[in-house]
């Protein structure tokens, strides 16, 4: 038994080291990893190939650990590693105590990955999950530990990793965020970098400050139980300011557009080695029509309405992005809120149920009562001063948003029909299963809300919003070409037909006849509960946009319904962003255009 037992070892030890060897043979390139160089940059140039803006490290140099405040280092070792200076490239105590903490959280909260592993991962390996990769990420990091001491390992760690918005190290992200080299970052600052590990994107301050805050708050916390501050230091450094980002290339508001992309560079092309250009569908023309339009009324109107941001999206019926405002000022707040905002949609969501009654039989014609409905204890009430007509027709219902009928239209065919409906149109957060998200109370962006009506512009096939077209270095080689137009079919063309028929009714006598254009087109307007959001999401045939108005911290605005200030800065940026375009008529359309506006609708229902 005993021979056996060996004969297996052995046997075992050199299947082992043969797939080791194998492994070891396929491990990429590591030349050169201790030479530093400035990191690679992204031009993006608009669909005329001028350039938008350039991100990266474009502030240049390479900081040495010495340079760097002691707190910065401390903060990533107490939150990533802390038995970093005594492992020998991996953590079998960091591994052993995930492991139980994933098993008894029934999923993956904690991981076991040193330093080193996430530098040798990071560096040079992709992302896949395999077992390929993690066996050649363990070979890595022992070799990094045997040709590194720590010190440089650490050092290479500062540098190169992914800090979101395209930077890599820590002294691009904190000029990238703080306008400062990261020698200089005060204690909260360092804090704040070293949480980006856990998610560049959704802990970036030029996402979300304050969700940014709270997670340099959890580091600090780190800090004081790995022993490396006291409680009243990190009580202290809670309260030290956060600088504001630096430069960054591009313009105004194109900005928004820019930071959006570069956080889906590497996405595309894998990691990032060279300077690249990145061709996308931007239309300047375009851009500054939405600039325009939004700055202006903010300007004349947003401080009597209340109103103190908006946003704007346009696409092409195919989804390809033309403009995208995120806010009233990038330079005062990079949160961008076409793409991270979720709010409520209001009635701007009904479109999705009418879609999905029409889908299963129902006409525009049709008669639905709009007296008070009851589901429990919720009684959904109409727009002020809407009294109640007994029977109505579904266009008529629609076209002045009457909350009551579109409950019961949504009833006749079960709300999980209306979430299908949204689903397939392309509305991707998460849908609360109740009535109540029939009128719009679950959050939705706007850029997913704009797409989701992008089907009724193009003949009824569901959109991906897209942006970046192709993809290059500077020597001209292309790395990524966008192919294929893509696209499903999501509704028949006689839905199409009767579904655009009570999106025009919403202009020609309903709630978005301020955005009336001298064209065929058709729209929906949306109010929040207590006036928190007001949207207008409407098209012609070449161009579907979105408008929303609201506050950051959602408290209510003056009134301000989606029929109003959202309307008209739709219509203004639509005049100067269609002018010269010939007037086509919209799919599935039975008239070229509108009939004359009825005086007596109201433009302030919800």
């Amino acid at each position: 038994m005993a021979k056996l037992f060996a004969i297996v070892a052995l046997w075992t030890m050199i299947v082992f080291a043969a797939a080791l060897a194998w492994y070891g043979l396929r491990l990429p390139d590591v030349a050169g990893i201790g030479s530093f160089e400035r990191r690679p940059g992204l031009t993006f140039v608009d669909s005329a190939g001028q350039q938008v803006g350039a991100t990266g490290d474009l502030h240049g140099g390479v900081v040495r650990l010495h340079e760097l405040p002691p707190f910065l280092a401390q903060a990533l070792l107490a939150t990533e590693d802390r038995r970093f200076y005594g492992h020998f490239g991996l953590d079998p105590v960091g591994l052993a105590r995930a492991m139980f903490v994933n098993l008894r959280a029934g999923r993956v909260v904690q991981g076991g990955s040193t330093i080193t592993q996430q530098l040798a991962k990071n560096v040079f390996l992709t992302h896949e999950r395999s077992i390929e990769r993690k066996v050649q990420e363990f070979l890595l990091a022992l070799w990094l530990e045997r040709r590194f001491s720590k010190d440089e390992i650490l050092t290479l760690y500062l540098n190169r990793v992914y800090l979101g918005a395209a930077t890599y190290g820590v002294e691009a992200a904190a000029q990238r965020y703080f306008g400062k080299s990261a020698r200089q970052v005060n204690m909260r600052e360092a804090a704040v970098l070293v949480g980006l590990l856990k998610a560049p994107s959704r802990f970036a301050p030029t996402t979300d400050r304050t969700r940014a805050l709270r997670r340099a708050d959890e580091v600090l916390d780190n800090l004081a139980e790995a022993g490396w501050a006291s409680a009243g230091e990190v009580a202290a450094a809670k309260t030290l300011p956060v600088g504001t980002p630096g430069g960054g290339g591009g313009t105004r508001s194109a900005r928004y557009f820019v930071d959006w992309l570069a956080d889906q560079v590497s996405g595309y092309v894998g990691f990032v080695d060279r300077d690249l250009v990145v061709r996308t569908t931007l239309d300047a023309r375009v851009q500054r029509a939405a600039e325009a339009a939004l700055g202006d009324i903010l300007a004349r109107e947003g401080d009597r309405a209340d109103a103190g941001q908006a946003a704007l999206v346009a696409l092409t019926p195919g989804g390809a992005v033309r403009a995208m405002v995120g806010g009233r000022d990038y330079a005062e707040s990079q949160f961008n809120r076409a793409t991270a905002a979720l709010r409520q949609p209001g009635s701007a969501f009904k479109s999705f149920v009418y879609l999905a009654a029409l889908d299963r039989g129902a006409r525009p014609d049709d008669r639905v009562s709009d007296a008070p409905v009851a589901i429990g204890e919720w009684r959904p009430r109409n727009y002020e001063g809407e009294a109640g007509r007994g029977e109505i027709t579904l266009r008529d219902a629609f076209a002045r948003s009457v909350n009551t009928a579109a409950i019961r239209v949504a009833q006749r065919d079960g709300i999980d029909a209306t979430l299908a409906a949204a689903r397939r149109a392309g509305v991707l957060s998460p849908l609360r299963r109740e009535f109540a998200t029939a009128l719009g109370a679950s959050e939705v962006t706007l850029l997913e809300l704009t797409g989701a009506y992008a089907p009724f512009a193009n003949g009824g096939m569901a959109v991906t919003p897209h942006a970046i077209v192709e993809i290059s270095d500077r020597s001209g080689r292309v790395l990524y070409r966008r192919s294929g137009s893509g696209g499903v079919a999501i509704m028949s063309p006689a839905t199409l037909g009767a579904m655009n028929d009570l999106l025009r009714a919403v202009i020609e006598r309903g709630t978005g006849r301020a955005a009336a254009l001298d064209r065929p087109m058709g729209g929906k307007t949306g109010t929040s509960q207590d006036y928190r959001d007001a949207w207008f999401v409407g098209f012609t045939a070449d161009l579907v946009a979105g408008v929303w108005f609201g506050n950051d911290d959602s408290s209510p605005m003056n009134r301000v319904a989606g029929g109003g200030l959202p309307a008209r800065a739709w219509r203004s940026f639509m005049i100067e962003a269609t002018r010269g375009q010939p007037v086509r008529p919209i799919p599935g359309a039975g008239a070229s255009g509108l009939r004359a506006p009825d005086p007596a609708a109201s433009d302030r229902l919800p």
